[in-house]
């Protein structure tokens, strides 16, 4: 008999127990100790390095295609320009509301001082260069983090994961001028945007085969160096942070639905339910999408062309659980470590994080790719994904119901707010 194969998502929860478990037993041993840091933790380093490896080319693909998307400047200006710049409000709300909840609830203030030095000398070089960034951009002018933003040479930039916000800065440019010039001209270069892309994604695919094995060697290396019960409770405290901040954008979104279109919250979840059933098992806000486009259009009732305009952008633009998310994590870490990010810093994760996420594919594990970009311009060190990979599978399946949420409810404003000039048909109970 066949039989099934097991999710990833229980297979990364296998590999985290295991994880734990084994270097639980090993560290009881003197030569345990040895045996994790030596053979088990250099796996964990090159999973990291994975995906760090694929961060700019996924950026440059998924927001290129995004922006390019949008076909002509008519509609850039037009809907395409109040799609996206309610996309980005809501992105904006969702981080603010993950940096007020993460600043408030303090998650990694759980973790014990002895912890929290041992986690600094395990990283201290790191560590250091932080203090040193810091040092410098105490140095530089007012408008110095505006002028970091337009690289001189995009080749540079990509070769550096603290300059990922010039590489945004050039994929948007790039799709813009794919917009501008002549279609014929386009295609060429739009088909290889695309079929980039496809290769990308199926990179991540590929990466996130050997999700349970990085796990595994980045909680044992965890665990050995850092063996305190405080650090899993304060985990099981950041979880709740994020959920807690999702659950607020669930509210926000019924509540913007009211105030702009007078739908009522109970109508509104009713007819995407289906959609964030899928979102909740696929993780994957593409995969949702078909469902996603059936619930508006049929249930919603937006315009079939709103629909098919504001949901595809959405699912490349629009991830406003997972930029929450990441502003949590981001200072989570930061907490973790003993690293006292200012309130300028914590500005430029807003920044960093709602760019960011335009460019974050819609497939599993996209998001945690995205935080090394986040944790990289803040100068947070990226090993500390190890704190949180463990929930990151079931906190994936949660953000994803709400940026299918966020594009539902964004496509239904669109459609009140241009039904009035267009006379579109837009009508719901």
């Amino acid at each position: 008999m066949k039989h099934k194969k097991l999710a990833l998502h229980w297979q990364i929860l296998l590999g985290m127990a295991a994880g734990v478990f084994i270097a639980l037993l090993l560290s009881q041993f003197s030569w345990g100790y040895v045996l994790i840091i030596d053979w088990v933790k250099p796996l964990g380093t090159i999973f990291i390095n994975s995906l760090k490896l694929i961060a700019v080319p996924l950026i440059l693909a998924s927001l290129i295609k995004g922006v390019s998307d949008l076909g002509d400047i008519s509609k850039l200006s037009q809907m395409g320009t109040r799609t996206v710049i309610t996309f980005i409000l809501t992105t904006f709300m969702a981080v603010s509301i993950g940096l007020v909840l993460v600043n408030f609830i303090k998650p990694g203030d759980a973790i014990s001082q002895n912890t929290r030095t041992n986690l600094l000398s395990s990283y201290a070089s790191e560590v250091q260069g932080r203090i040193e960034t810091a040092q410098d951009q105490k140095e530089t002018g007012p408008l110095q983090a505006l002028e970091d933003i337009v690289p001189s040479n995009i080749f540079f930039a990509a070769s550096d994961n603290t300059k990922m916000l010039q590489v945004i800065f050039f994929a948007v440019f790039f799709g813009i001028g794919l917009i501008l010039i002549p279609s014929t001209a386009a295609k060429p270069v739009k088909d290889f945007v695309n079929g980039f892309n496809d290769v990308i994604l199926k990179m991540i695919d590929l990466i996130m085969l050997a999700a349970p094995y990085g796990v595994f060697a980045l909680l044992a290396s965890l665990v050995v160096e850092s063996p305190s019960a405080d650090l899993f409770s304060a985990l099981a405290l950041y979880a709740i942070t994020v959920v807690t901040g999702l659950i607020i954008m669930l509210a926000l979104y019924a509540l913007l639905v009211w105030i702009f279109t007078g739908k009522s919250i109970r109508f509104f979840y009713n007819a995407i339910a289906p959609a964030q059933l899928l979102a909740f098992s696929t993780s994957s806000s593409a995969a949702t999408l078909p469902v996603t486009m059936e619930c508006v259009e049929n249930k919603l009732k937006v315009p079939k062309e709103v629909a098919s305009f504001v949901l595809p952008i959405g699912a490349t633009i629009n991830m406003d659980g997972t930029s929450l998310y990441q502003a949590v994590a981001a200072v989570f870490i930061a907490q973790a470590f003993g690293i006292d990010l200012s309130l300028e810093a914590q500005l430029m994760i807003i920044l960093t994080a709602t760019l960011a996420s335009i460019g974050s594919a819609a497939v599993p594990g996209a998001g945690m790719v995205m935080l090394v970009i986040v944790l990289a311009q803040a100068g947070i060190p990226e090993a500390g994904l190890a704190l949180i990979f463990a929930v990151d599978r079931p906190l994936d399946m949660c953000r994803t119901v709400i940026n299918v949420s966020g594009d539902a409810a964004v496509s239904l404003i669109i459609a009140k707010s241009i039904s009035r000039k267009e006379n579109l048909n837009f009508s719901a109970p």
